[in-house]
């Protein structure tokens, strides 16, 4: 594990040295992060980006939005995709935590442990690991780290590690091997990494940065 936290804190600062320290946009208070995350669910950031803005246009409040006819909400959110699905499961979510907590705030989540925070929020039908971190991470400063298609496939290719680890596996495991300062940059930069170098069906490994490192990518560039 010690070499592999070796690999992963290069991994790191070739990034860094790479894309330079990444920002991904202003932060959005915790019940606006959850949402927006469930958008981005099987979508990507511009349709995701447009499903919450319209919802937003359309119910002002989350309040709006959780009382409102559920037919008014997949419209609003049709364009991020799977509105059928999405539209009420985020109703269900706001309702829930309406229920639980008196209020649609989920701030008080960084006073908790992180084990618990994380459990708190997973305990919500259609809100996985990755939901989670997201919340965790961007919104609350919390050390969690997400971990999307790209950073599973790339941590793999590396060997950063085992190939026959499940997504969910992954979480707990990426949280121990790269350091707690790291999270939000090594985040991004593996998640542009894998977008603009190391893609799935043709990975640019001649341009890659890391290609000394890749076992992988040796082995497809010989």
């Amino acid at each position: 594990m010690e070499e592999i936290k070796k690999k992963a804190l290069e991994v790191h600062k070739r990034l860094m040295a790479k894309f330079g320290e990444p920002i991904w946009r202003n932060p959005l208070p915790a019940i606006d992060e959850l949402v927006s995350t469930i958008l981005s669910q099987n979508t990507n950031d511009v349709n995701r980006d447009r499903g919450f803005d319209a919802l937003r246009a359309k119910f002002p409040t989350w309040e709006e939005v959780r009382d409102a006819p559920a037919d008014e909400v997949i419209e609003a959110v049709r364009v991020a995709g799977l509105a059928n699905q999405k539209g009420p499961r985020i109703q269900k979510v706001l309702r829930q935590i309406s229920e639980e907590r008196g209020e649609l705030n989920i701030e008080f989540l960084k006073e908790m442990p992180l084990e618990e925070a994380h459990a708190w929020l997973t305990n919500f039908n259609g809100v996985g690991p990755k939901t989670a971190a997201i919340v965790l991470l961007f919104s609350l400063g919390m050390p969690s780290f997400p971990v999307d298609t790209h950073i599973y496939r790339l941590t793999g290719r590396i060997g950063l590690r085992p190939e026959n680890m499940t997504v969910e596996q992954a979480h707990p495991y990426l949280e121990e091997v790269f350091p707690p300062e790291t999270y939000y940059a090594g985040h991004l930069n593996i998640i542009r990494l894998g977008r603009e170098i190391c893609k799935a069906r043709k990975p640019e490994c001649a341009i890659c940065p890391l290609l000394d490192l890749c076992e992988y990518g040796q082995k497809i560039s010989d």
